[in-house]
């Protein structure tokens, strides 16, 4: 399907963070994607700018029930009459109230996974520094004993209500007609927590970049957020080991900043605008992902496939799907700095070889994480909706 068609009318519900990440591109891929097009796209977003000045046990009943949400919707809905609805986040502002008022109004709804929040309040399935399942498919009730959202056991106690509540009153399992899981890996494990199977369908991130230039590359990148999870401790344990003269260009923002700025080995950029990040990875001969948890689909992978920039990627959760050691990157262990850094030496002994994984991962994005290719997903998914 080459146009919009009969689903002209989509109405996309977000609730953006005060950090943007990943999640906020995607949405915003996902809008100019539609209205290119030729859909009729409305958007109903919150900001969590929002949050400051309300007090907690407001926010607390917001997460778990938004009026707000209920009445806003309403109005859009019967104002627009959207043929189908996409929500991606509903944390803390919009909640999942929105599953509720689409089902009043007989329109079908899916939501994108974009992490596992609705399996984990802390929505990554890590806990000191390690993966943790304690929550997969049972109460919540572990991760407010130890805090795991924000360190905190109310906010975590916030996180875990909306989660029981929603639970109990079957809006899971009930109330959402698809959802979409990033990789495989990400749809078994919400599988094993209680999604219908045969609710959760694929499709992958993606971007839309041209080809790039040829060019001589040099150099190794790391482009992300600068936090435990990301695992810049592990690259920062990789960068010590790595030759003298040998830096690691470092573009993000994050609590351990000061870390980063502070090492030798590593060349620190901050946070680049996006056409500044691809234009590093255009120029680069590696990029490492060593995160610590369970990735669920890295942009920053696609849009170094895209670039014709292999990955050496940690062997952990999806990241395994995303990266073919031999073709389009390698793997190694997570945690592993020393492992990061001989394998860093060892694909850049082989330029040769490491030139021909960068076309391959160019070949691979072409063929299945363009823009085109997404589309063609996403209108089979929007297709095959019925009211839930």
């Amino acid at each position: 399907m080459s146009s919009a068609g009969s689903l002209q009318r989509v109405l996309l519900v977000h609730n953006a963070y005060q950090q943007r990440g990943g999640e906020d591109a995607v949405v915003e891929s996902e809008l100019a994607l539609l209205r290119q097009h030729g859909h009729e796209v409305q958007t109903y977003f919150r900001h969590n700018d929002e949050v400051r000045g309300q007090s907690p046990a407001g926010l607390a009943l917001q997460a778990v029930w938004s009026r707000r949400t209920v009445q806003d919707l309403s109005s859009l809905i019967q104002r627009d009459r959207p043929d189908v609805i996409h929500v991606h986040n509903t944390l803390p502002l919009v909640s999942p109230a929105v599953f509720w008022v689409a089902h009043r109004h007989r329109i079908p709804v899916v939501m994108t996974l974009h992490n596992f929040r609705l399996l984990c309040p802390q929505a990554m399935l890590l806990r000191e520094g390690r993966v943790c399942e304690d929550c997969v498919g049972r109460s919540p009730w572990p991760a407010v004993v130890h805090g795991c959202y924000r360190g905190s056991r109310a906010q975590t106690a916030v996180v875990s209500a909306m989660l029981g509540v929603h639970r109990a009153l079957g809006t899971w399992q009930r109330r959402v007609s698809r959802y979409i899981a990033l990789n495989e890996f990400a749809r078994q494990k919400y599988i094993e927590g209680g999604l219908p199977a045969e609710r959760i369908v694929l499709k992958p991130n993606f971007v839309d970049l041209p080809r790039p230039p040829e060019l001589e590359r040099s150099g190794v990148l790391f482009v992300g957020r600068l936090s435990e999870e990301k695992g810049v401790r592990t690259l920062i344990e990789a960068a010590q080991a790595l030759p003298p003269g040998l830096l690691v260009t470092v573009v993000g923002d994050g609590p351990l900043r000061p870390l980063v700025e502070a090492h030798p080995r590593l060349r620190y950029l901050g946070p680049q605008a996006p056409d500044a990040v691809q234009a590093q990875m255009a120029a680069a001969q590696l990029l490492l992902v060593p995160s610590i948890w369970f990735e669920n689909f890295p942009r920053t992978i696609v849009e170094a496939f895209a670039c014709g920039l292999p990955v050496i990627a940690s062997r952990l959760g999806a990241l395994p799907e995303l990266v073919e050691p031999g073709s389009t990157g390698d793997l190694v262990e997570p945690g592993d700095g020393q492992a990061l850094a001989a394998c860093i030496q060892r694909h850049l002994a082989h330029a040769g070889a490491l030139a021909q994984m960068g076309r391959q991962a160019r070949r691979h994005y072409e063929l299945h994480w363009s823009a085109s290719r997404n589309y063609e997903t996403l209108i089979r998914i929007y297709e095959s909706l019925d009211v839930a």
